[in-house]
C-alpha cells in the first residue's frame, strides 16, 4: 500500500494564533456552554464538575479539557481486516486517503450519469477502492436507496466488510446500527478484545452546530468510548448559517464542540481513541448549500488540522471533492486545489475522496483521477533533499561540459524516482481529444474484471450471513 510521508509544510495557524483559538474555544465552554442532552453523558459532565445554567446550557470547566488532552492517546494505530497494520498516525506525518462504500446518488461509470446508490454498487466502490494504492480506507455510511432505513447502516456494514480487505470508516443512523456493527465487526476481528486491540474500524458522528450535542450524539461517543473504538467527533460548520461569517470565530466554535466530544470520552474510558474533525464550510448566499468546493473550506480544514497537531491528536479532514454534480473541468479543478492542500497540511486521515454535487453523490471515475493526483502530488510534497548523494558531485564531473546524462549509470539507477502518470499525457505528439476518460473507464473496468478482494473465513462468512437474514 502507498503512503505519503510530507516533506513539506503549509501553516495556517502558528502556535500564537492556535492558542488564541485554544482560548476562545474554553471561553465558549465555560461562559457560553453546551447544549448537552443524553442522560449518561450530562449526568457524567455533571459528576465531573459542570453546571448548567437556568437556560439549560451545561457550562465545562477547562480543567477537564486539560485533563481529557492528557489522557487522549497521541498516537494511533488502524489495521486491515486481517489484523494487519495499515494507517499510521505519528509525528512521521503520513496523510492516508479514503473514500466511500456508498451514497445517497452515484455517478453511473458505464453510462455518465446520476442515478440512486443501490445495494449492489457498495460491492463496485469497494473493489475499486481496495485495488487503488493511495486510498487506504473506505467510508460505509448507510444510504442505499433499496434498502430500509432502520437497516441501512448494519447491512451497507456487511456488504462492505465481505468486499473490502482494509481500514473501515462507518457511520449510523442511529445508536443501534453502532451497537449492531461493533457486534459485527467483533465477529470479524476474532472478539471485542482483538477488535480493540487491532481496530480495522473507526467511527464517525458529529455534532450538531453551533453548540448542540443531541443524545444521538453523545451516546454515539458513549458507546465508542466504552468499547474503546476509535471515534472521529466532526462538526460541520457553514460560515454564516451554522458558525459566524468569520473564519476565526467559526475556527473556534468548531474547536469547543470538538474539545466537548473530546471531554466525553475521555471521561466515560480514560485513553480512549479520539480522533479530531472538522468540517469549517461556507453556507452559500445564492445557493443555500454547504460548499464542499469552496477555497474557505480547505483553508479551515488546513487551519484545523493545525489546532489537531498543536493538541498532538490525530486529524480526520476532507479533500478530494467538489460541488460540480459530473466530471468536468470545475471537477477536477477543486479536487486538485484540495488534495495540494491536504497534503500540504497537518492532516492525518482524509476522507470525501471522489464525492461530488456537495455530498449528494459519489463518483467512482473521480476516485481513479484522485488516485492519479495524489500519486503524482506525493512526488511534489517529498521536498529536496540535499545530501552528498543527491547533490551527485561526481556524475556531473564524470559527465563534464558539453556531455549528455542519458546514457550514464546514475540515470539507470534513479529514473524511477521521477513520477511517470498513467492516465495524463505526455506524449511527444498529443492527438487533438482528451483521451483520459476513456482511460478512467478501461481502468475501471479492468479492476472490477481482475481485481479479487481477499475473502473472509467460511466460518466469518457464515455468521455474517446470520446477520443479514436477521435484518432482512
Amino acid at each position: 500500500m502507498s503512503t505519503s510521508t510530507r516533506n513539506l509544510s503549509l501553516t495556517i495557524l502558528d502556535q500564537e494564533k492556535s492558542e488564541q483559538i485554544h482560548e476562545a474555544s474554553l471561553y465558549l465552554m465555560e461562559n457560553v456552554g453546551m447544549k448537552i442532552e443524553g442522560t449518561r453523558a450530562f449526568k457524567l459532565l455533571h459528576d465531573n464538575g459542570a453546571v448548567t445554567t437556568n437556560e439549560g446550557f451545561t457550562l465545562i470547566p477547562r480543567e477537564l479539557v486539560e485533563r481529557a488532552l492528557k489522557s487522549v492517546p497521541k498516537e494511533l494505530v488502524l489495521y486491515k481486516r486481517d489484523g494487519e497494520p495499515s494507517i499510521k498516525i505519528n509525528n512521521v506525518n503520513a496523510v492516508y486517503f479514503g473514500t466511500h462504500a456508498d451514497q445517497l446518488e452515484l455517478v453511473d461509470p458505464s453510462s455518465g450519469r446520476v442515478r440512486k446508490f443501490l445495494r449492489k454498487d457498495t460491492a463496485m466502490m469497494c473493489k475499486l477502492a481496495d485495488y487503488l494504492t493511495n486510498i487506504h480506507f473506505i467510508l460505509s455510511v448507510g444510504m442505499s436507496a433499496d434498502l430500509r432505513p432502520e437497516v441501512q447502516s448494519q447491512i451497507t456494514f456487511l456488504e462492505t466488510v465481505k468486499h473490502f480487505s482494509k481500514t473501515i470508516n462507518f457511520s449510523t443512523n442511529d445508536i443501534g446500527a453502532l451497537k449492531d456493527i461493533i457486534e459485527i465487526a467483533a465477529i470479524v476481528a476474532g472478539g471485542l478484545n482483538n477488535l480493540q486491540e487491532r481496530p480495522f474500524i473507526f467511527y464517525l458522528c458529529d455534532p450538531i452546530p453551533p453548540l448542540a450535542h443531541p443524545k444521538e450524539s453523545t451516546e454515539k461517543l458513549y458507546i465508542s468510548a466504552e468499547n474503546r473504538i476509535p471515534v472521529v467527533y466532526m462538526p460541520y460548520c457553514m460560515m454564516g448559517g451554522t458558525s459566524p461569517m468569520s473564519l476565526a470565530g467559526t475556527l473556534a466554535q468548531c474547536n469547543a464542540d470538538i474539545l466537548t466530544g473530546l471531554v466525553i470520552t475521555q471521561l466515560v474510558s480514560e485513553g480512549s481513541p479520539f480522533i479530531y474533525g472538522s468540517m469549517p464550510s461556507v453556507f452559500d448566499m445564492r445557493s443555500t448549500i454547504g460548499s464542499y468546493g469552496a477555497p474557505e473550506f480547505h483553508l479551515l480544514v488546513a487551519a484545523s488540522s493545525d489546532l489537531a497537531a498543536y493538541y498532538g491528536i490525530p486529524f480526520f479532514g476532507t479533500a478530494g471533492c467538489t460541488d460540480a454534480k459530473v466530471l468536468d473541468e470545475q471537477a477536477v479543478a477543486e479536487t486538485t486545489m484540495e488534495l495540494f492542500s491536504t497534503m500540504l497540511s497537518k492532516a492525518n486521515i482524509v476522507h470525501d475522496v471522489g464525492v461530488m454535487d456537495h455530498c449528494n453523490s459519489v463518483s467512482p471515475e473521480l476516485v481513479v483521477l484522485a488516485d492519479e493526483i495524489i500519486e503524482g502530488l506525493k512526488h511534489y510534497t517529498q521536498g529536496v533533499q540535499v545530501n552528498a548523494e543527491e547533490l551527485a558531485l561526481d556524475v556531473i564531473k564524470e559527465v563534464g561540459p558539453g556531455g549528455d546524462y542519458l546514457t550514464n549509470l546514475h540515470t539507470l539507477l534513479n529514473i524511477k524516482k521521477v513520477w511517470y502518470p498513467s492516465l495524463f499525457s505526455r506524449d511527444m505528439q498529443n492527438i487533438n481529444e482528451s483521451q483520459i476518460k476513456e482511460k478512467v473507464k478501461e481502468k475501471i473496468s479492468n479492476i472490477m474484471e481482475s481485481h479479487q478482494v481477499p475473502q473472509l473465513n467460511k466460518s466469518i462468512l457464515m455468521e455474517l450471513e446470520k446477520w443479514s437474514a436477521k435484518l432482512e
